[in-house]
């Protein structure tokens, strides 16, 4: 159990984020709800707080290191630790091939997929050095192991998140911090903002948090680098 731990969670408003924000706190951490919109967080907090479980919101745009400063800051002055960060916050960019894509969805893609979680970690590892102990969840994509046709600006986010997290894993692994990467096939939420066709057949971001909850309640003298999810079957 998670008892006393501190667990902050991007992209926490919907989907995956929402789930394992839901996961953590069941299993008794208090959870840093982080996304943009403050409403949708503040009905997660509301439901969580039901349940008789922690939560606290941050709304917060990733995009902004100042913003993401502020946050780490906040969480080190109401709680002084930070035990679990999970970079799930991530768009797509699912469409015409790469040439043809403007250079404003280009970097809004890469601020969020790549430097989001490079701020954050830049922003939250000092605060686990100083403790000993934490663990960095990265949510990635099968997309950063395979070629993706015209899907090649997403692919390359993930491909480069799952370098990050394999390089800072191992900067970070003489500081008791463990680093891992999950990367999930098709899920079941409306990533992209799509309503996804046999949803029934795809993961479910359920699926994800159980992952989560198994890679943070390891023991401390071992950790998993990377979980590749796919379906049972092909949706």
């Amino acid at each position: 159990m998670l008892h006393d731990q501190i667990a902050v969670v991007t992209g926490a408003s919907r989907g995956i984020g929402r789930s394992i924000a839901r996961r953590l706190a069941a299993l008794g951490a208090h959870v840093v709800l982080c996304a943009r919109h403050r409403e949708d967080l503040e009905r997660l907090a509301e439901e969580l707080h039901s349940a008789g479980q922690n939560a606290t919101v941050f709304p917060f745009d990733l995009t902004q290191a100042t913003q993401v400063e502020a946050l780490a800051q906040a969480v080190r002055e109401q709680h002084q630790r930070c035990d679990i960060l999970v970079n799930n916050a991530g768009v797509s960019q699912m469409g015409p091939p790469l040439h043809q894509i403007s250079l404003q969805d280009w970097d809004r893609l890469m601020a969020i997929n790549l430097r989001g979680p490079f701020l954050m970690i830049r922003a939250f590892a000092p605060l686990m050095i100083e403790r000993g102990s934490g663990h960095i969840i990265n949510i990635s994509s099968l997309a950063g192991h395979n070629p993706l046709k015209n899907g090649a600006s997403y692919s390359a986010s993930k491909w480069g998140l799952n370098g990050l997290t394999y390089s800072v894993a191992e900067e970070l692994r003489d500081h008791g911090i463990r680093v891992s990467v999950i990367a999930p096939g098709s899920v079941n939420t409306e990533f992209g903002g799509k309503i996804p066709a046999n949803a029934d057949a795809r993961l479910q971001p359920s699926d994800i948090a159980d992952v989560v909850a198994l890679l943070v309640q390891q023991r401390q003298q071992s950790f998993v680098s990377e979980v590749l999810m796919r379906p049972a079957r092909k949706p």
